[in-house]
């Protein structure tokens, strides 16, 4: 099965720091890559040039076939790839429910001609998907690190992306709640209930520190370190690997 996204050559630097070097990746249509790293390796830089709000320096970046390097993030949307952040900015005077809406505008959703349901009804889809419904309509300002993070997935997910990027999904979420958006992710890959994404999957870049839920959900993991690709492979082969076990995961964890 050919690629459907691809990166090869990323390289930025900030000032007189060089974040990220020479990296590069494929992905398949409904894979799972997890990205790990100590802080400062390179991890949000890659994502972030992922998503078009930084531009690299150096490399390129293809999703279904097309060259997205220099294209706009509301485009890279609109195309089918869309993402979370580390931190959560909701529109706190809003509605939990009114936050997905806007995101239910994106002209990726409105120009399918499937409205079958309101727009209302798919962003009450999104948040019951991720466990939110109960709060549609709580102010988003008052809810909890976990929630927001939550919210976030669901504002993704309403644009009907088939590549997400999550940068830290699961910080903020205790272990019921990581363990119930880890099983949601699984599910939106598989395929089945979620609208058009996820009755035909939806491949992920997951940047994650918590690496037991990680690890049982990705296909692949990829390691940086100081900018670079260290290791990459499945998981059960890259906790094994002493590189990565001497720069991150720790001889004790693995």
């Amino acid at each position: 099965m050919a690629a459907f996204f691809k990166c090869a050559g990323l390289s930025k630097r900030f000032g007189g720091v060089q974040a990220v070097r020479g990296v590069g990746f494929n992905l398949l249509p409904q894979e799972i890559l997890g990205l790990i790293g100590p802080n400062g390796a390179g991890k949000t830089t890659v994502v972030r040039m992922i998503m078009g709000l930084v531009r690299p320096e150096q490399g390129h970046l293809l999703f279904k076939d097309r060259d997205i390097t220099r294209m706009s993030p509301w485009r890279r949307v609109s195309l089918g790839l869309t993402g979370t952040f580390q931190n959560s900015r909701p529109l706190r005077n809003l509605p939990v429910l009114a936050n997905v809406m806007v995101a239910c505008q994106s002209p990726r959703v409105a120009r399918r001609g499937q409205w079958l349901k309101t727009m209302e009804a798919r962003a009450l889809e999104a948040l019951e998907f991720v466990g939110l419904a109960d709060l549609a309509m709580t102010p988003a300002a008052s809810l909890s690190q976990g929630e927001l993070k939550r919210l976030e997935i669901a504002r993704a997910l309403s644009t009907e992306p088939e590549l997400l990027v999550l940068d830290e999904p699961f910080a903020g979420l205790n272990e019921a709640e990581t363990r119930l958006l880890a099983n949601s992710l699984a599910q939106l890959r598989r395929g089945g209930k979620f609208g058009r994404v996820h009755s035909e999957g939806c491949a992920m870049i997951i940047v994650e520190h918590k690496l037991a839920e990680l690890m049982r959900l990705a296909d692949r993991i990829l390691v940086l370190h100081f900018g670079e690709v260290l290791a990459e492979g499945r998981p059960e082969d890259v906790v094994r690997d002493p590189r990565v076990v001497e720069a991150y995961i720790g001889a004790e964890v693995a």
